[in-house]
């Protein structure tokens, strides 16, 4: 562990920053930073910590007494403070590079990584290992349900969420890079974050450059043998530990099932099986229950120990979150952002809500959800519900115009497959649009990898508004 200094975050409102300077202020780090603007969770994270934090960019402001900048990859360079921390030839660093180099480094470090599903994995893995007594540093994606995003621990070991998105405008390598992996897992891979990777096959590239590096430094690689992007991920490499439905898997599902709001599966393990059960929904948490148990069980840890553990799994915050119900309706948040990620939300609310009408509301909000490529994707997920409504492009001023996800074609196709589906009309609320279309007895599940400008929340009231 390093010396304690004090860290400045620019910016430090996102779930990722926010958790770091957690992890930080709990090591006895000075923590301190900036941002644009501040919403829940992590505004309620940042609150708890009583650190300085400014709202609006402006160099005057920057402390003169930082010794490190961690400067997040949502920043250009062109910002106006990175450019003044430049000027002055303050020491900076990016958000993933601090946290491998102060949490990682010296651990036994498990990244989990993926296209999908990282965060419930992660807090997943994160669970067994707290509650098994591995005593774990953790650092999640996302707001674990009645906790923190962040555990400091003293065990040795450190579960991290292995991002492949871009680490800053300084560093366009994946996240994931920066970590020490003792065990790293490839959940699955498939096309996303178009803004930086032109096709899947650079994707793929990426996820082969965290196994080679897991490879340098002696690490072991866990892949999902029921993955076509995992296994392209890694192939080659002569020793992966494979979970899955596969008859060779080394971690092997016999059989699964969902009771009411708890996913069961049969797991086998060196000529051992045992049963799990978790409180999750759908086919794909079966992938990241076994991701997560495999990692516990290289870990050392008994199968009745793990079993006993996953039972008391709280979930993650905004996955098929239950915000409230009013007017007969129930209104759930989820983070799901890609097609096949909403496909799968709308699968397990579809077990969760069985004889249910669901209502998918969408805001393709990162700049892969919002283009043209993905047109026939997004129809075959959304088709999943009754009815749908898409929200605006929300960076469809920085796609070119041939590139923009058209909206009413969507909706057109929707229809032409029975789906009541509505685009909100350009630059106005989507609230009026979802209770044009909701009725009591709905299931309106929204969908956004951002704030969706409070939408779920405001759903709730003014459906309770409207019962009275």
């Amino acid at each position: 562990m390093h010396e304690p200094c004090h860290l400045y975050f620019l910016p430090i409102g996102g779930t990722a920053t926010a958790a770091l300077a957690g992890l930080a202020h709990d090591a006895g780090f000075r923590v301190s930073g900036v941002d644009t603007a501040l919403y829940p969770p992590t505004s309620e994270i940042l609150a708890t910590l009583k650190a300085a934090v400014r709202v609006g960019f402006d160099p005057a402001t920057i402390p003169v007494d930082i010794d490190r900048v961690v400067i997040g990859n949502a920043l250009p360079r062109s910002n106006a403070e990175v450019e003044e921390v430049l000027r002055r030839g303050t020491p900076y660093t990016s958000q993933a590079a601090a946290l491998g180099e102060y949490f990682c480094r010296d651990a036994r470090t498990v990244v989990l990584a993926g296209t999908h599903g990282k965060t419930t994995t992660t807090a997943l893995t994160a669970h067994l290992f707290a509650q098994c007594g591995l005593d774990p540093t953790v650092m999640v994606g996302g707001v674990p349900c009645g906790g923190r995003p962040w555990r400091l621990g003293r065990g040795g070991w450190t579960v991290v969420e292995g991002d492949e998105y871009n680490t800053a405008f300084f560093d366009r390598g994946p996240k994931f890079l920066h970590y020490y992996p003792h065990f790293f897992v490839v959940n699955n891979v498939e096309f996303d974050h178009g803004d930086i990777y032109p096709d899947l096959d650079a994707i793929v590239a990426a996820f082969r450059a965290g196994v080679a590096h897991t490879l340098k430094l002696g690490g072991t690689v866990i892949a999902n043998a029921g993955d076509a992007g995992a296994r392209r991920a890694v192939d080659g490499v002569a020793s992966v530990v494979w979970y899955g439905e596969d008859p060779d898997a080394d971690v092997r599902v016999l059989h699964h099932g969902q009771q009411e709001e708890r996913l069961v599966a049969h797991l086998s393990w060196r000529q051992r099986s045992f049963d799990v059960a978790v409180p999750l929904v759908g086919r794909h948490n079966l992938d990241n229950l076994l991701a997560a148990s495999t990692c516990a069980l290289l870990a050392g840890l008994e199968p009745r120990a793990i079993a006993a553990a996953a039972a008391s799994f709280p979930g993650v915050r905004r996955r098929l979150e239950l915000l409230g119900t009013a007017g007969g309706v129930n209104v759930v948040d989820d983070f799901a952002h890609h097609p096949t990620a909403v496909r799968l939300t709308l699968a397990g609310a579809r077990q969760r809500f069985r004889g249910r009408r669901l209502v998918a509301v969408l805001e393709p909000r990162s700049l892969t959800a919002g283009r043209a490529l993905f047109a026939r994707e997004w129809e075959e997920a959304l088709a999943q519900a009754e009815a749908a409504v898409v929200a605006e492009v929300f960076h469809r001023h920085r796609l070119p115009p041939g590139e923009v996800l058209d909206r009413q074609a969507l909706v057109t196709a929707l229809e032409r497959r029975g789906v009541e589906a509505v685009a909100v009309p350009e630059g106005e609320d989507p609230l009026a649009s979802v209770l044009a279309v909701v009725r009591p007895g709905d299931v309106v599940v929204c969908m956004s990898s951002g704030s969706f400008g409070g939408l779920p929340v405001r759903l709730v009231t003014a459906l309770g508004e409207g019962a009275r």
